[in-house]
């Protein structure tokens, strides 16, 4: 009887052991994981997500990568750093989709942050892709917009959209709105 006591008390034993084991290991890891996020700087690698489709908007881009670079970020801006329309020329259609959502893809999983231009009637189709893989990765996402229009009754923005964000940067008058995040970035890290 005493055997079998004790058999079942050190099964008991062991069970408790392994089951404990992970809520232990992981609390444990957890709490190196805060110290290490608290130790190290956080990445600055940005891909800015926009519409790039007439002067005025890549004109904009430029100047909000131009304060993001001022303050140490490291900035994809496919605009500029994407694929040349000379490496597009004479490919099929299907090439051209597959090259620069590959090269956009890639980059936007190597990035630590997405940084997007809500500006338009709505949000750029391909900005909001890009904006959900990065969320979806946990990527860290802010947004920037000077645009008067919006789409929802009663809000700003899609909450689909806004929900993604940590910050968004607002402001009708493009000038101050780049003040404003020229200002932020100054205190604070994105």
């Amino acid at each position: 009887m005493h055997k079998k006591l004790g058999m079942i008390l050190t099964l008991l034993l062991c069970m408790g052991m392994v089951f404990s084991t992970p809520v232990y290991a992981q609390s444990d890891s957890q709490t190196k994981e805060e110290e290490k996020t608290d130790k190290e700087e956080k990445g600055k690698k940005v891909y800015f997500a926009s519409p790039m489709f007439n002067q005025g908007e890549k004109d904009f881009n430029l100047e909000v990568v131009k304060v993001l670079e001022k303050h140490g970020y490291e900035v994809f801006l496919p605009q500029r750093d994407g694929i040349e329309g000379a490496l597009l020329e004479g490919k099929t259609e299907e090439e051209m989709v597959k090259m620069i959502f590959e090269l956009d893809n890639k980059q936007v999983e190597n990035a630590d942050i997405v940084f997007m231009n809500l500006d338009g009637r709505v949000p750029d189709e391909g900005a909001c892709v890009e904006l959900g893989m990065a969320y979806a990765r946990g990527k860290r996402c802010y947004g920037i917009k000077t645009d008067t229009r919006s789409l929802e009754k009663n809000m700003d923005l899609n909450p689909m959209i806004s929900g993604c964000m940590i910050k968004i940067f607002q402001n009708y008058d493009g000038d101050e709105v780049l003040k404003e995040l020229d200002q932020y970035l100054s205190e604070n890290e994105l």
